[in-house]
């Protein structure tokens, strides 16, 4: 089996928290999806692999701490095929590098202006010639390719409301890092369900651009950023470290720990009435959290 008809299944659990005042929350565990693979970037990934299956291998950027590219790579050497990341910065060692070295990606490391230049016309020349035949994947796998490819989401969420013996439910809830696994969702609902953005970066990352141009209603984006992308705060580590104890579910802080604290705090509101289902995706990106933590 190939990584083109591989297509992992996310658990869906109810989440029992002290502070949900009476909200029905459920969680879409796409950290557990695969011992490598982890997360929503193996969903962005497949229309991307799918428009890549007669080329030689796969490019792609990120940063150092990059979700996607770990992901990338993990693919790469699950099925076998070559896999490039550009990095931005300058070259450093960290536990994703690690893995990514492991999984057999070449890195190339292209300083901070190298990599500001990734919008540019020309940007992708160089690469092609220097790597033939291989196709190149946006940063985080994102674009309207990669937004449909997470629109399975919303199926196995459906499949799976029996088990909570939910016949329905009334939201979604997410971190929004480039909003690309946001607009999916949106698209597959086609307006049946309204879908929440929990914003983990500041407006200058370009979110609320990026899900516009892709879908234009359905949806609200909220700030949940804490004052900057990667920006850790004590609360924020004290209710992961609660939220953890309390019912198992492990959170990192960039992106599942400020999504899920940003609803305790719309909760504490009153924004959501008691009775109201909501479904919680857990986007993974735990292998970052070794950043924090070695």
């Amino acid at each position: 089996m190939g990584p083109f008809d591989w297509l992992p299944h996310a658990p869906l659990e109810p989440l029992q928290l002290d502070w949900l005042q009476g909200v029905e929350l459920a969680v879409l565990r796409l950290d557990r999806i695969d011992p490598l693979i982890s997360g929503n970037k193996w969903f962005k990934l497949t229309g991307h692999l799918a428009q890549a299956q007669n080329a030689s291998g796969i490019i792609s950027l990120g940063g150092a701490y990059s979700n996607h590219l770990h992901a990338l790579a993990a693919a790469g050497k699950r099925f076998g095929f070559p896999t490039v990341g550009l990095l931005r910065g300058h070259p450093q060692e960290n536990p994703t590098i690690h893995d990514l070295k492991a999984f057999g990606m070449q890195l190339h490391w292209l300083g901070y202006g190298g990599y500001r230049a990734r919008h540019a016309a020309d940007f992708w020349l160089p690469w092609r010639e220097h790597y033939p035949g291989f196709h190149p994947v946006p940063e985080g796998g994102g674009g309207l390719t990669g937004a449909v490819g997470c629109g399975v989401l919303v199926e196995q969420v459906r499949a799976q409301l029996h088990t909570l013996g939910w016949d329905d439910y009334d939201a979604w809830w997410l971190a929004a890092g480039t909003g690309t696994t946001l607009a999916g969702v949106v698209l597959a609902e086609a307006g049946a369900h309204p879908v929440y953005g929990a914003l983990a970066v500041p407006d200058d990352h370009g979110v609320a651009q990026n899900v516009s141009a892709l879908v234009q209603a359905g949806y609200e984006l909220l700030d949940a950023s804490r004052g900057g992308f990667a920006k850790v705060d004590p609360p924020l580590l004290d209710f992961i470290e609660t939220t953890q104890k309390a019912c198992g579910l492990p959170l990192e802080p960039l992106y599942t720990g400020k999504a899920l604290l940003a609803l305790k705090q719309q909760i504490e509101a009153g924004r959501f009435p008691p009775g109201t289902r909501l479904i919680f995706i857990h986007t993974g990106g735990l292998q970052g959290n070794r950043g924090f933590t070695s």
